[in-house]
């Protein structure tokens, strides 16, 4: 233990460096890559989030490939994206179930080719404490947050690995960093996520992968109408189009965790080095709130 923190004193010139190089960029933007071309799947591209990012890919003139389980919604999301000028294939898809996801990604590679961008977005979301989460509902949550994931990057990552050339986009949540009662299995589900980026951009790191990136998106509450009445002292309800501008930015300068709002990841910091009992305070002031349903009786 003593030989490794003298070691680590070694390091010390290379902190100063590297914070300083941080705190330079800070002033200097950073240029934003081109996508022309690029083919882009998105999971979830028939609401929300998914479907104006659709909308922005569209406009920087990108191939979409747009999946949901709901078809009405994702014809509407492909009937803008064409009107923006994109070309687009729609694919009705069940992001809880592997089969279905393995299947359609292999239509896509046939009938399309290569995806280079993929951005794993469907989620789904139950507010309620644990007695009252059914557990059909847990399963589900777990499925299309996190392992659909791990289904859809095992399928396209492969050729982005072969041609040293891609980008998968992780939409994860502040859930995936600090939790609150009352989404138990959302929290936990975004924590695998958040998890499943990290892992992911230092195993490609391990492997020498260096044209593949990967970004993660980390959002408080969205104005999208699964969770009823939100409120925090963080700041209002985010809109979706504030979201996913942060989000196009932080993929076409390639940053590894966009927090919207930035404060989200000052709150992250503080969670690991402050007191656990201030924390508990902070919490409070903080004042996470929504419409849940809470099944244990003696509350």
């Amino acid at each position: 233990m003593l030989k490794f923190f003298l070691r680590s004193l070694l390091l010390l010139p290379v902190l100063l460096i590297c914070l300083l190089e941080s705190f330079a960029k800070l002033f200097i933007p950073k240029k934003r890559k081109s996508v022309v071309g690029e083919i882009v799947l998105i999971t979830g591209a028939g609401h929300g989030i998914g479907r104006l990012t659709a909308y922005e890919f569209s406009k920087l003139k990108s191939k979409l490939v747009l999946w949901d389980i709901n078809k009405h919604g994702l014809e509407e999301t492909a009937t803008e994206c064409k009107r923006l000028g994109a070309k687009v294939h729609t694919y009705v898809v069940d992001c809880s179930n592997r089969e279905d996801i393995y299947a359609t990604a292999k239509k896509v590679k046939a009938e399309i080719g290569d995806v280079s961008i993929l951005v794993n977005n469907a989620g789904v979301v139950y507010t309620a404490d644990l007695i009252a989460t059914q557990d059909p509902q847990i399963e589900k949550t777990f499925e299309v947050n996190v392992l659909a994931h791990f289904w859809t990057t095992k399928a396209f990552l492969p050729a982005m690995m072969r041609n040293n050339h891609g980008h998968i986009v992780t939409v994860a949540s502040a859930a995936g960093h600090t939790a609150v009662p009352f989404l138990m299995a959302y929290c936990s589900s975004k924590f695998a996520a958040v998890g499943f980026h990290r892992a992911l951009t230092e195993e490609l790191d391990g492997l020498k992968i260096t044209g593949v990136k990967t970004s993660c998106l980390c959002p408080n509450f969205i104005n999208t109408g699964f969770i009823k009445n939100p409120s925090t002292s963080l700041g209002p309800t985010l809109e979706p189009e504030e979201v996913v501008s942060k989000l196009m930015n932080g993929i076409l300068t390639e940053k590894k965790m966009i927090f919207v709002p930035f404060s989200i990841s000052i709150l992250t910091i503080l969670e690991r080095i402050l007191p656990e009992r201030f924390m508990k305070i902070l919490r409070k002031k903080i004042n996470v709130q929504f419409d849940a349903v809470i099944g244990y009786k003696g509350h």
